[in-house]
């Protein structure tokens, strides 16, 4: 048997099933399209649940993927064993409604013994333990010997989620040989050990699970299948885990390579090595989906991964940052696969880097801190790490809770993980609920789940802004009706729309819908399941019932705007690579007749020249009136022209790509100008910080530039007016204002000053000494909290050895102030513990360090009897 490597597997199983009649799709993003049930794609079937539930209608019935795949339930397991990884990727061959068991167990033999060349005679299938037609077609379709076919029970051969469709398994065992297993008396399918490797499994959809144990059989039969491609290339290569298949072998390598280790001699190396090794192909495939390291939700995944790493690699003893030189062995060795790894190679070098860097700053700190936290655990007599200590490190240094947990794990500690989950639980509580979990795609059922999936819209606006079509489906906000009429609240779907559907970042378009019978006002389009168009607004008179011929008119001067900002938009991207650097990617945008707003990959803040830089650039290809063109075209198509795609977009076949001159080219689904001067005027209005890595530009084009420059002039004339200067004269006047306002403060603070020292008279009477430290308690009313400082500063150099406890009440505010000199604070005075005391009488707080401190109060009546426990706790403190 030829030994094939990774890329060819997966070729040869997508290439075998193309002739099968299979629909060969591309893998879908790693970020779940519309399914609020998963923060990542962790299965090859979870992009297709749409098809499988009839929501929307496949492409075609039979379809075929290798769909990358991360899971992270058994992360620390990750490096410990052989077995364990966080990323792989899923073979799969799928049959909406199509063909059902008889083709899929053929198929899945013919592949396996014809085509890869596994010996028929050390493969062995297994049913569910109550499918006979499964079993009859191994033993009289296949001519599998029924000893050699292994029934086994609900837990290992049916596949169901709760609710939903679910159905039996067929899987398929390969034998590996005596070397692979435990050689316990027995050993067989089924047993623990490596020997005998899982390599495919058959689903069987054919049930639906009503939630309570009750199973109708589906109307429409589908096939579920998956083969993970690392495990059938451990097979096919004869070689003891996936780490040692050709092209994670090379990664291992270049981790060996970089740390100066040989992969075998040292377990604890051996550890870290797959450790690294794993959580970089993770790392790198989720940054090329778009995923940035933050410190919730997928973000937070990607931030474990690369810190988990990243603390491997010291204990290798790799001293400086690594990660993005490994890197490109990943994209290397998977580009072909994977064509979005080179293209964004930029963009996860940039990251990696980034995040290696924030985590080397941290890491140290922590580190230390965490030591002090086992020296505490270790004379308190517990093993047990309290989860606030744990969520500390977290919070402010970075640690991911299972690399607090591992580290701790090492010295036979362990984390209190229920009191960090505690502590987590309010920075948490939003990304929860925003990922609530209603039904079987993670939402809540809505009126359009009603629709027949076989009705759609063809959207015509790319060419017309009006046109003639007939209602197809009419809904309430809470059922579908026959009849909407005037005043009712509702949604129009019709065959076709000039209507754009917001989507893509662009708003959708507003316009009327109108017969000889009625009128209704599109306030807002919306993107529906299944290539359909929702019409929302109200009626505005008469009535529309299913069926009607309509007239369908988009409000034009909406959607021109629209489309010079989203136009916009492209140049702004383009511009933004060029002036920051290639690793800038779109992380969103909006776009409507208003104003643009772009969300993009970048690590600080832009400089005043970077934005003006920008700004220039933009304008500069609007002035030069570049052509805007759209072709249709195949993804790989569009690739080989260099159009830049976004991360979280799901593109059909065939993917309309917008180029700009020669000067920007993106896939795009959108509307957009025909020329870009068009635009006329581009001006960025804000440029900002949203999350980690990420900055926001809002900007304006068109008329609304002109609108803004207006408004500033509106607001110079009115501050010249005010400053009874030109506006010119403006920064000249400000800046001498700015010179008197600030000789005037501290002429006030002087004068101030001096009435309180006034105010206090001869203190020699109020003083209290005791072992020889001097101590004043006074209120002097009329000071604000400077003031109060100002004249304690000033008491002490009269003073000299002294404790003060100050008391103001000044335009309806209680202050505090307390000041203890060297020689008090030596003698046991304390400033923060009697403000802190002191403030609780006046129902106020504060606080702060031995030599000074200070707070206020709410209670105004109770200053004297706050000035008197302050004398009483200064006088106990002196020793």
């Amino acid at each position: 048997m030829k030994k094939y490597g990774v890329n060819e597997l997966r070729k040869m199983f997508l290439d075998f099933f193309e002739t099968k009649d299979h629909l060969v799709m591309k893998s879908f993003s790693l970020v779940p399209q519309n399914d609020k049930s998963l923060l990542l794609i962790n299965a090859g079937m979870a992009p297709l649940k749409p098809y499988f539930t009839g929501a929307e209608i496949p492409p075609k019935k039979r379809v075929a993927t290798c769909q990358k795949c991360i899971r992270t339930g058994d992360i620390d397991n990750v490096g410990k064993t052989a077995r364990h990884g966080t990323f792989f990727e899923m073979l799969g061959n799928f049959s909406f409604g199509d063909y059902f068991k008889h083709e899929a167990i053929a198929w899945s033999w013919e592949f396996l013994t014809e085509v890869v060349g596994l010996d028929p005679d050390r493969l062995y299938p297994s049913v569910y333990e109550d499918d006979d037609e499964a079993f009859d077609i191994w033993n009289k379709e296949v001519g599998i010997a029924p000893e050699r076919i292994y029934r086994f029970g609900k837990a290992d051969n049916f596949w169901e989620h709760g609710a939903g469709p679910c159905g039996p398994c067929s899987e398929i065992y390969y034998d590996r040989g005596e070397k692979y297993g435990c050689g316990k008396e027995g050993c067989t399918v089924g047993c623990d050990c490596d020997r005998y490797m899982e390599v495919w499994n058959n689903v069987f959809t054919q049930f639906e699970n009503d939630g309570k144990g009750h199973y109708e059989t589906l109307q429409n039969k589908n096939i579920d299948t998956g083969m993970g491609l690392e495990r059938l290339a451990v097979a096919v290569q004869d070689v003891d885990s996936m780490f040692d298949v050709d092209t994670i072998r090379a990664l291992r390598e270049e981790v060996c390579r970089i740390a100066g280790k040989v992969y075998k001699e040292n377990e604890k190396d051996d550890i870290s090595i797959r450790v690294i090794t794993d959580h970089i192909r993770s790392a790198s495939f989720l940054i090329s989906d778009g995923v940035i390291p933050s410190n919730e939700g997928r973000g937070y995944v990607l931030r474990r991964l690369i810190r988990r790493a990243a603390r491997h690699g010291r204990l290798l003893g790799i001293k400086d940052r690594f990660l993005a030189e490994l890197s490109k062995t990943v994209i290397d060795s998977s580009k072909d696969g994977y064509p979005e790894l080179d293209d964004n190679k930029a963009m996860i070098f940039e990251v990696l880097n980034n995040e290696e860097q924030q985590f080397d700053r941290t890491i140290d700190t922590g580190l230390k801190i965490l030591a002090e936290f086992e020296d505490e655990m270790q004379k308190a007599g517990t093993s047990v790490l309290e989860g606030a200590k744990a969520f500390r490190l977290f919070d402010t240094y970075g640690f991911p809770l299972d690399l607090t947990t591992e580290i701790l794990a090492e010295k036979n500690m362990t984390v209190d993980e229920e009191g960090f989950k505690a502590a987590m639980e309010n920075q948490r509580v939003t990304a929860r609920n925003a990922r609530k979990v209603q039904n079987y795609m993670g939402r809540d059922m809505n009126v359009y789940d009603l629709i027949d999936p076989s009705v759609t819209t063809e959207f015509t606006g790319y060419t017309t802004l009006t046109d003639e079509s007939t209602i197809t489906v009419l809904t309430s906000e809470t059922e579908l009706v026959d009849t909407l009429t005037e005043g009712q609240v509702g949604t129009i779907i019709t065959e076709k729309s000039p209507f754009y559907a917001t989507m893509g970042g662009q708003v959708g378009d507003t316009g009327i819908i109108a017969s000889a019978d009625g009128e209704f006002k599109v306030e807002e389009t919306i993107k529906l399941d299944g290539d359909k168009r929702g019409h929302k607004g109200v009626m505005v008179k008469g009535s529309l019932k299913v069926g009607d011929k309509v007239n369908m008119t988009v409000t034009s001067a909406e959607r021109s705007d629209t489309e010079k900002n989203h136009s916009a938009t492209h140049i702004l991207q383009k511009a933004l690579k060029l002036v920051l650097g290639d690793h800038v990617a779109q992380k969103g945008s909006y776009v409507d007749p208003y104003r643009l707003r772009f969300d993009f990959v970048h690590f600080k803040a832009m400089s005043e020249e970077e934005i003006r830089r920008v700004e220039d650039m933009v304008n500069e290809k609007i002035r030069e009136a570049l052509e805007v063109r759209t072709d249709v075209m195949t993804i790989e198509e569009a690739r080989e022209t260099g159009a830049m795609a976004l991360f979280d977009e799901k593109y059909g076949d065939k993917v309309r790509v917008v180029s700009i001159g020669d000067f920007s080219k993106e896939f795009c689904g959108g509307t957009h100008v025909r020329n870009a001067a068009e635009i006329q005027a581009f001006k960025i209005v804000s440029e900002s910080g949203i999350a980690a890595g990420v900055r926001r530009i809002e900007a304006l084009t068109g008329s609304a530039v002109f609108e803004y420059y207006r408004q500033i002039e509106k607001t110079l004339n009115e501050a010249a007016g005010a400053l009874r200067t030109q506006p010119a004269e403006i920064p000249e006047k400000i800046r001498h204002m700015a010179d008197e306002i600030k000789s005037l403060n501290s002429e006030i603070e002087s004068l101030k000053a001096k009435l309180a020292q006034q105010s206090m008279g001869d203190v020699a009477s109020d003083v209290t000494e005791k072992n020889g430290i001097k101590v004043l308690a006074r209120r002097v009313d009329g000071s604000d909290p400077n003031g109060l400082r100002t004249l304690s500063d000033q008491l002490k150099d009269s003073l000299g050895e002294c404790v003060l406890v100050l008391a103001s009440v000044n335009d309806g505010k209680l202050s505090f102030m307390a000041a203890a000199s060297d020689g008090a604070v030596k003698a046991g005075a304390h400033a923060g513990n009697i403000i802190r005391e002191i403030t609780k009488v006046a129902a106020g707080k504060g606080g702060g360090r031995p030599n000074m401190a200070q707070g206020g109060g709410s209670d105004l009546s109770k200053a004297d009897e706050a000035l008197a426990l302050g004398l009483e706790l200064a006088l106990g403190q002196l020793n």
